[in-house]
């Protein structure tokens, strides 16, 4: 039994947090399907890296090229060509986990975060071309993505919430999908065909507060108390938020929605790869495992994982510790945490919408190489 397949009987699927060509054409992806991976995401800076920097889609380019297709159209069909050959080898995955993983995610464009009716009709356009149900949409948790949430759900539209970075983002995006439910059932729809994860992303944090800590530390350097807590919020944030979760989707009115066939929407821990190189490659990995979560790792992380990651249920080990060190980065460091995660939000979104103009830039380049101009 593998590392992965491990994870699962403890109730953890891990996706892959990547996509590119040759990953799919080579038998890569079928290989880690059978390995145990579960699902896999994308964003714009994972497709402005796997178009830019190799020549796997330079056929498909040159056709389109010829085609006249504008450099919209052209990432559009690239795009949705990887999700719809990603999404057929996680098929299996689907069917057989009765719709439980097998997903594959795809942003709308991040120029829409604080669009939400923009936001709900590229999802639904993107959702409808590429035609799989095991297709997840990915809407930020922004205020203007917290509505289209809702929206999305109570149409069926499978959706995949990121840029989480805090509980307040968290406890609107897990009422969003309710109110989503709610607005499904009451129009006689299926809850059991749609599905939900909530992307908490978890080393930024770190990166961030550790940031914030050191300032603090340089105005008190006698005060253990920043240095004591520097790698420990992101973490301390994900159990945190998955205590949350486990409040949350229990109750009446849950129980109301579950018995009509809807799945919890379950955490899904992103941003997993470590910044720091003092902190051990697999530690938002080792320490956030428990039932109902997705864990999406990038090619070296799941590597490193594959090779001494540790498995075990972790996700509820030290709550108290975790909710003590949160109280304490704001009352005794000084660190104001919403902030902080507010900032990480608008940063999020401002650099996938420059990873999103960097792609367009680089099909632009290529089109125009290979003679056309779009």
């Amino acid at each position: 039994m593998t590392k992965l397949d491990q994870l699962a009987d403890l109730g953890q699927a891990i996706w892959l947090d990547f996509i590119r060509r040759s990953l799919i054409t080579s038998g890569e992806l079928q290989s880690l399907v059978d390995e145990g991976l579960r699902g896999m995401t994308s964003n714009p800076t994972i497709f402005d890296k796997a178009i830019a920097d190799s020549d796997d889609y330079d056929p498909a380019l040159e056709q389109l090229v010829a085609e006249g297709s504008s450099v919209d159209e052209t990432y559009e069909a690239l795009a949705f060509d990887d999700i719809q050959r990603a999404t057929d080898v996680l098929r299996p995955v689907y069917d057989r986990t009765a719709g439980l993983d097998g997903y594959v995610s795809l942003e709308v464009n991040p120029h829409l975060a604080h669009d939400t009716e923009g936001t709900i009709a590229e999802a639904r356009r993107f959702f409808a071309a590429v035609g799989r149900p095991n297709l997840m949409i990915k809407v930020p948790a922004t205020p203007a993505g917290i509505p289209a949430i809702t929206t999305l759900i109570g149409e069926g539209i499978n959706v995949n919430i990121t840029l989480i970075f805090s509980l307040e983002h968290y406890k609107a995006v897990t009422e969003a999908y309710i109110a989503g439910l709610e607005r499904r059932a009451a129009s006689g729809g299926d809850l059991s065909t749609v599905a939900s994860v909530a992307s908490f992303f978890v080393s930024r944090i770190d990166t961030a507060v550790d940031r914030a800590l050191d300032e603090v530390q340089a105005l008190h350097p006698d005060s253990p108390l920043p240095a004591s807590l520097k790698g420990k919020i992101a973490i301390a944030s994900a159990k945190a938020a998955y205590a949350r979760f486990q409040e949350i989707f229990s109750g009446t009115r849950w129980e109301r929605l579950a018995a009509q066939g809807a799945r919890v929407q379950r955490p899904l821990w992103a941003s997993t790869s470590t910044k720091n190189p003092a902190y051990p490659d697999t530690m938002y990995v080792d320490t956030l495992i428990g039932p109902h979560t997705v864990n999406t790792l990038p090619p070296d992380t799941l590597e490193a994982f594959r090779d001494h990651g540790q498995v075990g249920l972790t996700i509820e080990e030290g709550l108290g510790e975790s909710l003590a060190q949160l109280a304490q980065l704001g009352q005794g460091a000084g660190v104001d945490l919403k902030a902080v995660t507010e900032k990480l939000q608008d940063d999020g979104v401002a650099a996938f919408a420059r990873s999103f103009d960097s792609l367009l830039a680089s099909i632009q380049e290529k089109a125009e190489r290979m003679g056309g101009d779009r």
